[in-house]
């Protein structure tokens, strides 16, 4: 079982993520934006964050790069509606260590266990 911070705006996709990572029985806690996102990943542990690129207060690229800016080092993960090539650069860029592609697929469970090892 992992904890997992789910950085998502969206109260469906967040319901829905949450939902199929419960089946996991990952412990998963939300922000519903980057600088709640911030200050709940700089406030605890976490083994993975995962960090929608587009939302107010904060959008996901930069609440990324604050995060990496002030030390931390723990595995966070895009998800971002755009399959542009170049979208998935600049979360790279900004700090993220991998990109999922929303609409979320059927093997989004296994693409997170896998990077949880």
């Amino acid at each position: 079982m992992a904890k997992i911070l789910l950085v998502e705006d969206d109260e469906f996709i967040a319901r829905m993520v949450r939902m199929r990572l419960g089946l996991l029985e990952h412990d998963i806690q939300h922000a519903e934006n980057g600088q709640e996102a911030v200050d709940l990943a700089l406030a605890s542990d976490y083994d993975l964050v995962l960090m929608d690129m587009h939302m107010p207060v904060m959008d996901g690229h930069e609440a990324t790069k604050t995060l990496r800016d002030k030390g931390y080092k723990g595995l966070i993960v895009a998800l971002t509606a755009s399959v542009m090539s170049a979208d998935s650069e600049k979360a790279i860029k900004s700090g993220c260590d991998d990109c999922i592609s929303k609409p979320i697929g059927e093997d989004f469970e296994q693409r997170i266990t896998v990077l949880l090892k």
